[in-house]
């Protein structure tokens, strides 16, 4: 299904919300809550979330018929994201919805009781939010964003796709313990590709803008933008940057290349809410989220933007383009 069709789905299914019905008599109302570290309109969570519901529908759940779905869209604000984890353990849901590290852990301070699903989770142990990946232990179980050793992939794509590249600046959110895991395996791999990695960590707009203009007036280098929060937030900023200052760059996931972006290799976002809603079903079905696996991606996505390509000068090799899931031109 394209991008498109999920939101008209999307848009479909939250047009009945106000106006639903009662489920049939006898048949219990389950409710089922949704936070999203993103604004309502972003096209990209609609499409994730489209697939969450279409997933949902798949295995029985109509809303209005036997199930009800309350969300909130709280954007990437650390205190709305807070405020409503509150309201949404306050509605007591059978199960609550909640997509990456910084959505999920606000829930888990408001509630140890209702079940959290995450579709989405960047090393959930060293973060707390489970016990380990085999025995969640507590309310929450889900779904690995990715594993860190993808790291080391991103810094060898790179070497593939612009070979003179020696110097190589790593994006990160320093803040949270992935930032610096993801780093640390690149910088592990990084001698054996001759390639020297410098860390820059993320926070505001301005700080970003000047760490990578510092970077880029010695030459022959490039970045690798690493999965988390900020790095969805600032994508756009970031691709913009590639671009002024000339840099290949290596991205967590497609939509990046989709926007401009040169090259990503990751885990099909879509796919991972697809298998959130299967847990959401076993639970509302009456399994325990410390009884289900935290689980890793099996559908990967190699995306080449040829046009970015092109703009910087670099002609992709026949054995990446063989090798890729798509190619964009």
């Amino acid at each position: 299904m394209q991008r498109r069709e999920f939101i008209t789905l999307l848009g479909g299914t939250l047009a009945v919300w106000p106006t639903a019905g009662r489920s049939q008599q006898g048949e219990r109302m389950r409710r089922i809550g949704v936070i999203l570290p993103a604004a309502a309109d972003d096209a990209e969570f609609q499409v994730w979330f489209g697939a969450f519901l279409q997933a949902l529908a798949q295995l029985g759940w109509t809303i209005g018929h036997n199930v009800r779905v309350d969300i909130r869209w709280a954007t990437a604000n650390a205190a709305e994201i807070r405020r409503h984890a509150t309201e949404l353990v306050a509605l007591a849901p059978d199960v609550i919805l909640a997509s990456g590290t910084s959505t999920v852990g606000p829930v888990l301070q408001a509630t140890r009781k209702v079940p959290v699903v995450f579709p989405t989770a960047i090393d959930p142990v060293g973060s707390g939010l489970v016990d380990s990946l085999a025995r969640p232990g507590g309310n929450a179980t889900g779904f690995l964003a990715f594993e860190y050793s993808l790291g080391g992939k991103w810094l060898e794509l790179l070497k593939q796709i612009a070979p003179g590249v020696t110097r190589v600046a790593v994006l990160r959110d320093a803040a949270i313990p992935s930032g610096t895991g993801q780093f640390a395996v690149i910088q592990a791999v990084a001698p054996s590709l001759r390639l020297e990695v410098n860390p820059v960590n993320m926070s505001d707009s301005g700080e970003i803008e000047r760490a990578v203009a510092a970077f880029a007036r010695t030459p022959n280098g490039g970045l690798i933008l690493t999965g988390s929060g900020i790095s969805i937030l600032k994508h756009r900023l970031v691709i913009a940057l590639a671009a002024r200052h000339k840099l290949p760059a290596v991205y967590p996931y497609r939509f990046f290349v989709a926007a401009g972006g040169l090259i990503s290799y990751g885990p099909d976002r879509i796919e991972l809410y697809r298998l959130a809603a299967g847990y959401v079903d076993r639970i509302l079905k009456g399994e325990k989220p410390a009884d289900l696996p935290v689980q890793a991606p099996t559908k990967y996505e190699l995306v080449i933007n040829l046009k970015t390509a092109k703009a910087l000068g670099l002609t992709a090799p026949q054995s990446l383009l063989a090798a890729a899931t798509e190619v964009i031109e």
